[in-house]
């Protein structure tokens, strides 16, 4: 385009833009009435009015917050081992510059220093903190908001709950007030109290995101309090405080890929730290309750497969010979639905409800067993932090398999020899080993060869031909429960029965 003919399409536009105007307002239609609705709304209640001061907050509770330092000497290798399995994705709030090893490597063998934050319980000098802040030390020293440094002494320590109770030697110190974790409802605020990265006294503040939270294997006794409060390392074993300046919870863990905060911290609930206390000053260490029971959520093939009403519950998917589960007739494909009238509603449920209690504690359990209520009576044993189940690699089906007929599921099989059932941990007669899989279906529900097949449904097979006499029943359609064992891992699978 020439730049004649610019200013031409420029001239032009300039030009009809009044009579467009003018067009437009010769042509404008008349106002149309407004209809009134029909019923009047009445305006929304004020949910949600200004924002809240924390200064007396801080100012209140700020004195009873301190500073943990636990100087490491050389660690066992095992431990070492074991930080360097932790996945990132939840890592435990380390002081900056530590450095996990690599796998294979050996811990580190010079002295370091770990850094955390604590609160003070009483006036006569008990500190509450993280189990992970002091474990391992040979010397831990607290610094009070008025820059004394005393040396502390660990009375005790659980790694399972993460809580550690250190006491000092002195008297009238500034305490903070327990509050209550189980009223905490998501959206509350919230404040923290700590030293991230080594800056004491640092204040942050979030709402609660959700409650009862099962954050990480290692910690299944633990309901986390999730929030969003900006914590760091540095942080672990401060106060989260309600807006009353009550503590109900202690900061934990953070949820990162980098290791640093991205909006998804836990806490302990202040109740559970506070049961372990009295525990810790007793005999300097924590009991737990125990069931003896792996449990597993309930998915809605479970729902179709078992005929239950719904996807509430646990689903049990094996029990420990000889536990307090055991002896009371539990068995896989049971679903706990409460626990003394308390509601299990996800299996992530179940083990801080039994772990809270003292062993030989008696409670009822609510149970569907083939899709029908009943309440079984159980008295709890103590957990044994060591005891695990069976755990063992997958078997290798023997070459060629032994010739069986197609069943619904298209599922090979062979007997278990006595050797291989004492290799799994099975009693006798348990059991049949998977030699083939034909059915697509069966394979992309997670069953292979070397798995061993215990139950279909609740039924228990034992060879071959049980196996197929469970299935002969099974239509095109069907959802099919199948308790199987493999890597040392019972669980149920649901295979859908294929078509023609």
């Amino acid at each position: 385009m020439t730049p004649h003919a610019r200013h031409s399409l420029l001239a032009l536009l300039i030009l009809t833009t009044p009579l467009a105007a003018c067009a437009q307002q010769a042509e404008a239609p008349a106002p149309v009435a407004t209809v009134a609705p029909a019923v009047a709304q009445s305006a929304a209640p004020q949910l949600v009015t200004g924002l809240p001061d924390f200064t007396q907050l801080v100012e209140q509770v700020g004195p009873g917050v301190v500073n943990v330092e636990a100087t490491v000497g050389s660690r066992r290798s095992t431990q070492a081992s074991e930080e360097a399995d932790i996945p990132e994705i939840f890592r435990r709030m380390l002081p900056p510059g530590f450095q996990m090893p690599g796998p294979g490597q050996q811990g580190p063998q010079r002295r370091g220093t770990s850094m955390g934050s604590g609160f003070i319980i009483s006036a006569d000098g008990y500190v509450l903190t993280n189990h992970h802040v002091v474990d391992g030390a040979d010397e831990v020293k607290v610094t009070l908001p008025d820059r004394r440094e005393l040396t502390a002494k660990v009375v005790g320590s659980d790694q399972q709950y993460d809580v550690a109770l250190l006491k000092v030697e002195a008297k009238g110190l500034p305490t903070v007030r327990i509050g209550n974790s189980a009223s905490l409802k998501p959206g509350q605020w919230v404040v923290a109290i700590g030293s991230p990265l080594g800056l004491d006294h640092s204040v942050t503040a979030g709402i609660v995101s959700a409650v009862g939270r099962s954050a990480s294997a290692e910690q299944r006794y633990v309901p986390f309090i999730q929030t969003d409060v900006a914590i760091n390392q540095g942080n672990s074993g401060g106060p989260l405080l309600n807006t009353r300046g009550e503590v109900v919870g202690i900061n934990s863990q953070i949820f990162s890929v980098s290791g640093g905060y991205m909006g998804i911290s836990f806490a302990i609930p202040i109740d559970l730290a506070m049961g372990a206390v009295e525990q810790l000053k007793a005999t300097g260490r924590v009991s737990r309750g125990q069931l003896g029971v792996q449990v597993g959520a309930v998915t809605s093939d479970a729902v179709k497969g078992f005929g239950l009403p719904d996807n509430r519950g646990a689903l049990v998917n094996d029990v420990v010979a000889g536990s307090p589960a055991a002896k009371a007739g539990i068995g896989p494909g049971d679903v706990v639905r409460s626990v003394n009238g308390r509601a299990i509603n996800d299996s992530s449920d179940l083990p801080p409800i039994i772990g809270a209690m003292a062993p030989g504690t008696k409670v009822t359990l609510s149970v569907l067993r083939d899709g029908k209520p009943r309440d079984i009576s159980v008295t709890l044993s103590e957990l044994d932090e060591g005891e695990t189940m069976a755990r063992s690699a997958p078997l290798a089906p023997d070459t060629p398999a032994a010739p069986v007929g197609r069943n619904a599921l298209g599922i090979q099989s062979q007997a278990l020899d006595a050797d291989s059932r004492k290799q799994l941990g099975l009693e006798s007669g348990d059991g049949v080993l998977v030699s083939r899989v034909e059915s697509a279906a069966a394979r992309e529900a997670g069953l292979s060869p070397g798995m061993v097949i215990l139950q279909v449904g609740r039924n228990k097979v034992n060879s071959p031909a049980a196996l197929d006499r469970e299935l002969a029943g099974a239509k095109p359609g069907d959802t099919v429960m199948l308790l199987v064992r493999s890597r040392g891992v019972t669980r149920f699978l649901a295979v859908t029965v294929e078509k023609g």
